[in-house]
């Protein structure tokens, strides 16, 4: 069923003669120019330090996925041409789970997509995903291109589904492998280089255990990226995809430590007795350090981890006991 592959491109200067004559080249060499490659939190657990983002303004705004690689003062954005930007944290969406970034691109111009031009497709379609595949183009090279189908455009059902994600709103299933390390923020082109939606997060079923290749149209965060760029929150309406039953701490029956301070690391504080913590098997003095796959760096990292988790949903856990890593999984439902 699946049928994509990665172009690659040879860097003779015959190759590139010939490619300059043709459309697709131009479609493909104009696209990478706006997607660059980011680099920050990770290299923990099998976790990769590397994702991809898109260049959605002209003063360097950059949209990527909201992931663990954000999770740092220190996040690189290394564009097309080579050069490697700090990146400031500008905002997020934890429904749609993007965020934005800004690189000081000073004087040097760059190209990026006009979200006033953002196409749409259908079933069928061929399109091309330019992303940070494997941050196997560290420096200037150009971003990695595959090139697929639309298989579907639907629902992507997360939270009673076998996949799990904070959106839940249509997608475009991809007939292409997407789904890869690095790829998430990557723009999805159709071939005449028009901006259709942007790569999503890894996703794989608990059921079947298939990986889910995905993106999200244009459509769906539009807004909500034009709104972080102005500077203006997230109204309510927005936020109407979140769990209907958040998990909480008092759920599962735990207590961390107080929360004095921005960072506090999260540190079991106690269990209570018969709870699902108790019967996973948590303990005092466990440091939460994932909560379902993310870095929970402190107390409030944990209690914004579980606000985007129904719970009804399982959750897993990884606590530092002892010098050692546990994994436990957790049920409220249960």
């Amino acid at each position: 069923m699946l049928a994509a592959f990665v172009v690659t491109w040879g860097t003779g200067a015959s190759i590139a003669a010939h490619a300059e004559a043709v459309s697709p080249y131009r479609v493909i060499r104009g696209t990478q120019r706006k997607v660059v490659k980011i680099y920050g939190a990770g290299g923990l657990r099998e976790l990769e330090a590397y994702q991809t983002g898109v260049l959605v303004s002209g003063e360097g705004h950059v949209l990527t996925a909201l992931s663990y690689v954000l999770d740092t003062d220190d996040v690189v954005a290394v564009l097309d041409d080579g050069r490697r930007l700090s990146a400031k944290f500008v905002g997020s969406d934890p429904v749609l789970e993007l965020a934005v970034l800004k690189v000081d691109v000073g004087d040097e111009p760059i190209e990026w997509f006009d979200l006033n031009e953002q196409a749409t497709a259908s079933p069928g379609d061929r399109v091309l995903a330019v992303s940070n595949l494997y941050g196997i183009a560290a420096g200037d090279e150009p971003a990695s291109v595959m090139q697929g189908v639309i298989a579907a455009v639907a629902p992507l059902e997360a939270r009673r589904g076998a996949f799990q994600s904070n959106y839940q709103g249509q997608a475009y299933l991809l007939d292409l492998h997407a789904n890869n390390p690095g790829a998430a923020g990557g723009a999805l082109v159709d071939w005449r280089g028009r901006l259709l939606g942007v790569l999503g997060k890894e996703l794989r079923s608990r059921v079947t255990g298939a990986w889910l290749n995905y993106a999200l149209p244009a459509e769906a965060w539009v807004g909500s990226v034009e709104a972080i760029i102005a500077g203006r929150a997230i109204d309510e309406g927005e936020l109407a995809l979140a769990p209907e039953e958040p998990l909480t701490l008092a759920d599962l029956g735990i207590v961390l430590v107080p929360n004095l301070l921005a960072r506090t690391p999260p540190f079991v504080d106690a269990v209570q007795g018969g709870s699902v913590a108790a019967a996973a098997g948590l303990r005092r003095d466990d440091l939460i350090v994932f909560v379902a796959g993310e870095p929970t760096a402190s107390c409030t990292a944990v209690v914004e981890a579980l606000r985007r988790i129904d719970r009804r949903d399982e959750v897993r856990f990884s606590v530092l006991r002892d010098g050692e890593l546990a994994d436990l999984v957790l049920s409220a439902d249960k």
